[in-house]
């Protein structure tokens, strides 16, 4: 049969997992506004529609009833252009900066400094990417007075997978847990079904990316290694900080592979180049000084930074937006899609 090439609206599983989420919530009586405007204003609220934060009716509705949320607050105003612009600079300044070496290494990389280049470009590609598209969502519903939920808490300082889920896209983790792993038993029917819940869980949560084998393999990935961690914990002894952090920073690298490639082939190429088993190269990813030089300082900074609120000074506030804004104006020649809008 031929494929069948049909026409999706961007970000169609947010949207879908949003009416998912609140249908099942008014099952349980725990939505109670069933008004036709109403649901159309919960679903609709554009700054979150095409790739998140995933939102809950009982933590949304409240904030439009809200007569306070309907005056001008130059504090949100000035708070949400803020991060309106790092979220923005966060996407053409670095996203897409790392998307050429991502892009590069993927297509030819086979020796283990071009896989790794290629794969760690990848990682912190995705990364400032999709946080980047959830700053400037947060940010624009700031202006409207309206307070989304987190979606990211430095994840690549996560020392343990389970860990690194509680601060990557934290809406999808909670809709996860919420609908799919608590229903299922959760833990309270016995260590084994735990096991067995976690790996169906992150099974569905592969499949949520895309109808394909690498993703549902990416799910399985992760289901199993915290199924490992969950043993672990149960048999072995704490690891020191600096090993777990490496352990699982590796693991995440490993799996963001299948995440990315389109095919099995190609994903084996870039594992065989990280373990070094087709030697040593620098040729298949162009500026490979350059991708070095930025990956070590993002990393330095993701791993060293303090976690600080957004603090609203007037004029520092609006120096620093304009500044962001300025010279993200000269990156936008390159924009590419926002890596979730596939999703």
């Amino acid at each position: 049969m031929a494929p069948l090439h049909l026409l999706l609206p961007l970000g169609i599983s947010f949207f879908t997992f949003t009416q998912i989420a609140y249908l099942v919530d008014a099952y349980r009586h725990h939505a109670r506004e069933y008004g036709l405007v109403n649901y159309i204003l919960f679903v609709t609220f554009f700054p979150h529609l095409i790739a998140g934060p995933i939102l809950h009716h009982k933590e949304m509705m409240p904030q439009f009833d809200r007569l306070r949320g309907k005056l001008w607050n130059w504090n949100n105003v000035l708070k949400g252009t803020l991060l309106f612009s790092i979220g923005l600079g966060k996407k053409v300044i670095i996203a897409d900066t790392l998307a050429g070496f991502a892009n590069s290494g993927f297509a030819s990389a086979a020796h283990f400094v071009d896989s790794w280049v290629a794969v760690l470009s990848y990682t912190l590609q995705l990364y400032f990417d999709f946080s980047g598209y959830t700053d400037m969502a947060i940010g624009i519903a700031l202006l409207f007075n309206i307070v989304l939920p987190q979606n990211f808490n430095a994840p690549y300082r996560a020392l343990s997978i389970r860990d690194f889920w509680r601060r990557w896209h934290m809406t999808l983790s909670r809709f996860l847990r919420d609908y799919i792993y608590i229903p299922l038993g959760g833990n309270r029917k016995g260590f084994w079904i735990s096991i067995r819940n976690v790996i169906i869980t992150f099974l569905l949560g592969g499949l949520w990316h895309g109808a394909g084998w690498m993703f549902v393999l990416w799910g399985l990935l992760h289901g199993v290694g915290q199924a490992v961690e969950k043993l672990w914990a149960r048999r072995g002894t704490p690891l020191p900080m600096g090993i777990a952090w490496l352990l699982t920073f590796a693991f995440l690298n490993v799996t963001w592979v299948f995440f990315r490639a389109e095919k099995l082939t190609i994903a084996l190429r870039l594992l065989k180049g990280m373990s070094g088993i087709n030697g040593l190269g620098t040729s298949a990813v162009s500026g490979l000084k350059w991708a070095i030089v930025l990956i070590v300082i993002l990393l330095g900074v993701i791993l060293l930074r303090r976690k600080t609120e957004i603090q609203v000074r007037s004029w520092k506030t609006v120096m620093a937006m304009a500044l962001i804004f300025v010279i993200s104006l000269f990156f936008f020649n390159r924009i590419t899609p926002f890596l979730y809008f596939n999703f």
